[in-house]
């Protein structure tokens, strides 16, 4: 058995970092993940809890392969919890595929950086069980490097949704401004066109009463 652990600091609140985890897939970066798809998704005592069947090509050595077996397509099951209150989201995989020889347990946590509340700390662990199969110390050690790059590959993920995420807020934001710029205006029109109206209402008003009163006047003045 090995164990495998790392930390990691984003520079991103964790409402941002936690968002971004759920749209991390597909990316440019880990593209041996596939697809993810939702089994089932509840909200129990205000946490959410949502279990995913996640899909990814794993690169087997074909002395591996002979081992072990293949697969085109690996499969692994997803259980999160996410609490809003607390700000903190775990996040833990057990691979399906190649069960019987394989065990990899892979568990994530969000959590506000203890010393800075406005970064996110990334807690990640991985043990990983190989047997029944010979050269069990060197499978074990080849999957945890997969693992350790993999890591990698997930952080600069995680960085490339983000600044996704920034870009689609810069984007309401601006679309936000127009709109609200345009109702001003048409308001602005509007009202101008309100008060011109007003006006020539008043005019003609005034008018009309001026002619009125200029009847009168000539009328007592013939008498």
């Amino acid at each position: 058995m090995k164990i495998w652990t790392s930390e990691h600091t984003f520079n991103h609140p964790w409402e941002t970092v936690a968002t971004a985890a759920w749209r991390k897939y597909p990316n440019p970066h880990n593209p041996a993940v596939i697809g993810t798809d939702v089994v089932e998704r509840k909200v129990v005592d205000g946490i959410l809890h949502t279990q995913r069947l996640v899909s990814s090509m794993w690169y087997f050595p074909k002395w591996a392969q002979a081992l072990i077996g293949s697969a085109n397509i690996c499969y692994a099951a997803e259980h999160s919890e996410v609490n809003p209150e607390s700000r903190h989201m775990t996040l833990k995989t057990v691979n399906l595929t190649f069960c019987r020889h394989i065990a990899v347990n892979e568990t994530l946590r969000y959590l506000p950086h203890p010393s800075d509340p406005s970064k996110t700390l990334l807690k990640q662990e991985a043990v990983v069980t190989v047997q029944g199969v010979p050269l069990t110390n060197y499978m074990e050690d080849l999957l945890t490097s997969k693992i350790s790059s993999n890591a990698g590959k997930g952080r600069q993920a995680m960085e490339w949704v983000i600044t996704k995420i920034n870009e689609e807020v810069k984007d309401l934001t601006r679309s936000t401004d127009e709109i609200l710029h345009q109702t001003k205006k048409s308001f602005d029109d509007l009202t101008s066109s309100a008060k011109k109206s007003m006006d020539d209402i008043s005019q003609k008003a005034k008018k009309s009463l001026d002619d009125i009163q200029h009847l009168k006047i000539n009328n007592f003045t013939d008498c």
